[in-house]
């Protein structure tokens, strides 16, 4: 696994530490203490639900200290394991600090032999479980990354080679640009793609994750030249060498399966932070769909009695760099609405790209009350559970606006999309689409979850007043 490659496995595994340690205690405490252990634990620590939400969270901390969600070329549950055996070792140490200088003797020790054995035990045993279940996924083509690779030439091959050799990896080739057309034979069963002019077409055309230079060091020019179209991209770009010359800002030296590759980041690149937003993704979602269930089945309702059928209207969209997907949202305008746009193109109210109108004549009367408190986004819920969007993110858009997309505007698909943001919370009818794209390019470049906190606090009070 490499960097930003794997953050659903991360998140998940976030979160089954979190649940199983949760498990652990509770299930130990009705073992130690019998149906009564509440009142145990209320006597010995005050408040068992305060003590169990911070031994969790401190818990997934010193697993994240031990390098346990860093991201990584090869795993083996030898080294997982003896990540696991040290994390443990340290959560002894704290834990048996806060009772002593919390002046809490009278916590069962037998109580503490078994827990901290039998986490070490069933946090491998269930990471393990986690880890061989999406190797096995990515081996069959699922939440796999596009990899182009500039440079045919025997360390370009070579590079392609390692990474085949290893489909649990989740990378998978397109194809080699090379302005040596008479390479193309020797790719074999790979694709000739171009020359390397043709980067910034084959990097629109097709779904492109990152961007592998293999080219001479001794070729900087043209290196950094190929780099800077896929920064202005939003790619990653890797440059596999046998060392590193030049320290150039925002890279990274990492390893795959034993070969130094360095990493030219553009964007956000906190792996960590990122795993934590897509767990966030993960549990608000499926908590919203569960929690908000009536109200969306009256939303159902509403639209089934005011329009008729169908109900969830669906739309292609463009989502991380360049994915296409199924957007679902309650209906809100009459069926034949997406027939009826391309004769309105003249009353667009928005300068650029995308498509707006205040007083849109295609929206149904409730579609209109739908609109006004944003509950016809709700059903967003699900992409975002499904993976293709986030809570918070650039707005996502249409194929024939991507299609019209100035190279500048491009980046904006280096993040997932979300169903609020910047563009939403700061200038919702801004009618320059161009200050929507430079909101979605400051979210990218600021982007923390203190800051995803920041958006949605401002966007749930301005959707339930209406604003």
């Amino acid at each position: 696994m490499i960097r930003r490659h794997g953050s659903e496995l991360r998140a998940l595994l976030a979160l089954a530490d979190a649940a199983l340690v949760i498990a652990l205690l509770l299930v130990l405490s009705y073992w130690r203490f019998g149906p009564d252990w509440p009142t145990w634990w209320r006597q010995s620590l005050g408040d068992p639900a305060l003590f169990v939400g911070l031994y969790a969270v401190t818990w997934i901390f010193v697993l994240a200290l031990n390098g346990l969600y860093r991201p990584r070329a090869r795993w083996s549950l030898r080294s997982e394991a003896r990540d696991v055996l040290r994390a443990t070792a340290t959560m002894v140490v704290i834990t048996l600090s806060v009772l002593f200088l919390a002046h809490l003797p009278d916590v069962s020790r037998l109580f503490l032999v078994v827990l901290f054995p039998s986490q070490a035990l069933a946090t491998i045993a269930i990471r393990g479980a986690l880890r061989i279940g999406f190797e096995w996924l990515r081996e069959r083509g699922y939440n796999v990354r596009y990899v182009v690779i500039v440079g045919a030439g025997a360390r370009g091959r070579a590079f392609a080679t390692q990474i085949e050799a290893h489909r649990s990896l989740g990378l998978r080739i397109l194809g080699f640009l090379d302005d040596d057309p008479e390479k193309a034979p020797s790719l074999g069963r790979w694709s000739y793609l171009g020359k390397f002019d043709d980067l910034q077409t084959v990097l629109h055309d097709r779904v492109v994750d990152e961007v592998a230079i293999c080219l001479p060091f001794k070729e900087w020019d043209r290196i950094d030249a190929l780099a800077a179209v896929c920064e202005e991209e939003g790619k990653i770009v890797r440059l596999p060498m046998d060392a590193v010359e030049r320290t150039i800002a925002r890279a990274h030296l990492e390893e795959l399966d034993g070969v130094p590759v360095f990493s030219l980041i553009s964007g956000p690149d906190r792996t960590a932070s990122l795993a934590a937003k897509r767990a966030i993704d993960i549990a608000s979602a499926a908590a919203g769909l569960v929690l908000l269930s009536p109200l969306l089945v009256t939303c159902a309702l509403a639209v089934a009695i005011d329009d008729g059928t169908p109900i969830l209207f669906r739309q292609g969209r463009v989502g991380l760099h360049g994915r296409h997907f199924s957007m679902v949202k309650f209906r809100s305008m009459t069926r034949d609405a997406e027939t009826a746009r391309a004769s309105m193109r003249d009353r667009n109210e928005l300068h650029g790209q995308a498509f707006k109108m205040a007083d849109d004549p295609r929206v149904t009367a409730v579609g209109r009350w739908l609109r006004r408190f944003s509950l016809d986004e709700l059903p967003q819920l699900w992409n975002v559970l499904w993976g293709q969007m986030s809570l918070v993110g650039p707005r996502p858009p249409l194929p024939d606006e991507v299609a019209e997309y100035d190279l500048w505007q491009r980046r904006r698909l280096s993040m997932k999309p979300g169903i609020t943001g910047l563009w939403q919370v700061r200038g919702r009818r801004d009618p320059d689409f161009n200050n929507w794209v430079a909101a979605d390019l400051e979210y990218i470049d600021r982007w923390s979850l203190m800051l995803d906190f920041r958006i949605l606090a401002r966007t749930i009070p301005a959707a339930l007043q209406g604003r």
